[in-house]
């Protein structure tokens, strides 16, 4: 959900190698057609990774292993593939192996010298997804999948059973072929069909240089993106063995159930408000739409995570605007017609009938329109009016077979209603409030005199004695502090009219000033981040247990009420450090027990400090170790899967206490993933 972020913005590129401006006259004065630089093949990919992956940290590394995979799921969802098993080996590399029907091993039409596999592993944008009889449907749509892995490895590894033998080739450092490919053998027989089979494995071992934080992969990470691979592609058997750890069991994932199986399990620590899972689907000629959904107790309105061909559209699209319009219409026409709805009553809005919602939404098609190189939103308008249809038509359908259901779901977006009403009471009085102090920002917030939002940050800092201390340390042009005491509330179990009752939470709503909740283009309410006056909100907490906690009921806070700061990337976290030592006059500050240990090893009788609070650390210490854009650490909060970090939020800050037992049991040892 995070990747670490280096102490300053610039990045390995162009900005950190930019000469001095003496340099660069000299530089244009020379410039000519020998200074153009062609970057062909994979070269490109190794100049700029992070255009192809994201980044270089643990996000970018395991992006490897969801290339490779991707490949076995589009086998998958044209319907030659059932198993896919992948493990982690213990010299550092992946090996994925799926039961398809193996990458083509015959010449290529337009490179003659090369067969279609060397093409795949070796030519951006090559693969079967850009023309017709390939794939129907597929998620890898720009082909740069499995070469970019191979540009991005120091080795890789490729065996093909197809037509009755087994085929192999391998790559070195940078993709360059090392064996070309080759026949080494009969293909095994399948055991259940008697047959030689099918199939493709791939191994891969990163390049170090590549990735300098190191080529470590998380079994957890895996296991978490297989199981939603697994809920999007009912009956299909993914399997994760981790080498590295020999005591750990096989994880398989595998859902008969498919997407319904997805909302029991991300209903599973909320109390359900019936147990019925709805579910329909409808097929076109060449688009598919299939929808599972249920409500729960909870008042979260952004239970809705929709996917085009196995992608979370994180940013939505299409498809779930025809869901949401449908489904505010269907359960409208409903209420009425059963008169559960009076006739001078006024339309339910949809977030009343989304309080509670879960519901996924899976389209596949054949020719998808993703805006961006992120495929965030789909921009199939067709789309839309297919998952129209097919909600107006099958969900009313649910209501009338499921009428006990349905009075229970009315009735529940009936009181959110009233909660609404009371809500925007409450939002209209602060507004009031904001107009007669002035400048409408809560008085205890020591704003920045930079008006310009791209470099403004808000500290958000545990305790009016650390604010105290930030707010002398800081750099006033661009820095602002904002003290909140105690612990805000949990909005994970509140509804918004109680929500702004809360001091804290409205000082942070007035702070930040671009609203709360879902945005609502037509009225102009909800969270805009357009309007947002900081680009930066950096969480400020003690590195100890109650600090984690407010970390913690913050990012719920920003999850469930400003989720585009999430997705923007405006949301970080600060890492004061957890013990510190002086060697002679100086004093060294470690960020936690991993770093203390490794200090430890060189300097073994070095005594350490359990580091005073924030609120204990003057201005300068607090400088020093945490805010100084030179040698602070900053973790960057993205939500890369929404549903699974859904889940989560759920589990820890919601009401089933064994659930969020299991989880902390479960996550307690990786320290590393566990505070982010």
């Amino acid at each position: 959900m995070a990747d670490s972020e280096p102490n300053s913005d610039t990045s390995n590129d162009a900005v950190s190698n930019a000469p001095s401006e003496a340099t660069s006259t000299a530089v244009d004065s020379d410039y000519g057609a020998s200074q153009i630089q062609v970057l062909e093949g994979l070269e490109a990919v190794r100049k700029r990774p992070g255009m192809y992956i994201g980044s270089t940290g643990p996000t970018g590394l395991h992006h490897l292993v969801w290339e490779v995979v991707d490949n076995s799921i589009d086998e998958a969802m044209a319907g030659h593939c059932s198993v896919i098993d992948v493990t982690v080996l213990a010299n550092g590399g992946v090996q994925v192996t799926d039961d398809g029907r193996g990458i083509p091993v015959d010449a290529h039409p337009k490179y003659e010298d090369m067969t279609a596999a060397e093409v795949v592993l070796t030519v951006l944008h090559a693969g079967g997804k850009f023309g017709d009889g390939g794939y129907k449907v597929s998620g890898g749509l720009h082909g740069v999948g499995i070469s970019v892995v191979n540009a991005l490895s120091v080795r890789v590894e490729v065996e093909i059973d197809r037509h009755g033998k087994r085929h192999f080739m391998s790559f070195k450092e940078g993709g360059a072929p090392d064996q070309k490919l080759s026949v080494i053998g009969d293909a095994p027989i399948d055991a259940e069909t008697g047959e030689p089979r099918t199939g493709t494995t791939v191994r891969f071992w990163p390049d170090e240089q590549i990735f300098k934080e190191g080529i470590e992969f998380r079994a957890q990470t895996l296991a978490d993106r297989f199981q939603m691979m697994a809920f999007l592609n009912a009956g299909v058997e993914i399997r994760l063995t981790d080498e590295l750890n020999p005591d750990a069991e096989q994880v398989i994932h595998k859902y008969d159930g498919g997407i319904r199986d997805f909302v029991r399990h991300l209903n599973r620590s909320k109390e359900a408000l019936f147990e019925e899972v709805g579910h329909y689907e409808e097929i076109g000629d060449t688009e598919e739409v299939e929808i599972a959904f249920s409500w729960n107790t909870g008042y979260q309105t952004d239970g809705i995570h929709s996917f085009a061909n196995g992608i979370s559209t994180l940013e939505g699209g299409m498809h779930e605007q025809g869901f949401r319009s449908a489904l505010t219409r269907t359960v409208n026409t409903y209420a009425r017609d059963r008169e559960y709805l009076k006739e001078k009553e006024e339309n339910l809005q949809g977030e009343d009938i989304r309080e509670g919602l879960t519901a996924i939404i899976s389209v596949k098609i054949q020719e998808p329109q993703f805006e961006g190189q992120t495929k965030s939103k789909l921009g199939n308008v067709s789309v839309r009016s297919l998952v129209e249809k097919a909600t107006n038509e099958h969900l009313r359908e649910w209501f009338e077979e499921h009428p006990k259901e349905a009075r229970a779901m009315v009735n529940k977006a009936i009181m959110a209603a009233k909660a609404r009403i009371a809500a925007t009471t409450a939002r209209q009085t602060i507004r009031r409030k904001s107009a007669l102090d002035g400048a409408g920002m809560p008085g205890k917030l020591a704003d920045c005199r930079s008006k310009d939002p791209a470099e403004s940050e808000l500290y958000i800092v545990e305790g009016n004695s650390a604010g105290g201390s930030a707010k002398e340390a800081r750099d006033s042009r661009t820095m602002a502090i904002l003290p909140i005491r105690g612990k805000i509330l949990n909005v994970e179990r509140a509804r918004p009219d109680r929500m702004l009752k809360n001091t804290e939470v409205v000082s942070l709503i007035q702070a930040i000033g671009a609203g709360l909740g879902d945005y609502d283009e037509e009225s102009g309410e909800g969270f805009d981040v357009e309007k947002s006056r900081y680009h930066k909100v950096i969480l400020l907490a003690d590195a100890d247990v109650d600090g984690s906690h407010i970390r913690t009921l913050l990012l719920t806070f920003f999850f469930r009420q400003m989720r585009p700061m999430v997705e923007a990337g405006y949301v970080y976290i600060a890492q004061p450090p957890l013990f510190s030592t002086e060697v002679g006059k100086s004093k060294i500050y470690l960020k936690d027990a991993v770093a203390r240990d490794a200090y430890l090893v060189d300097h073994p009788n070095a005594e350490f400090a359990r580091l005073k609070g924030l609120g204990e650390m003057d201005a300068e210490e607090l400088w020093d170790t945490t805010m100084d854009p030179e040698t602070r650490t900053l973790l960057q909060v993205t939500v890369d899967q929404a549903a699974l970090a859904d889940e989560v939020f759920a589990v820890l800050m919601g009401d089933d206490v064994e659930s969020r037992k299991n989880f902390i049991q479960t996550n307690a040892d990786d320290v590393r993933f566990l505070d982010i």
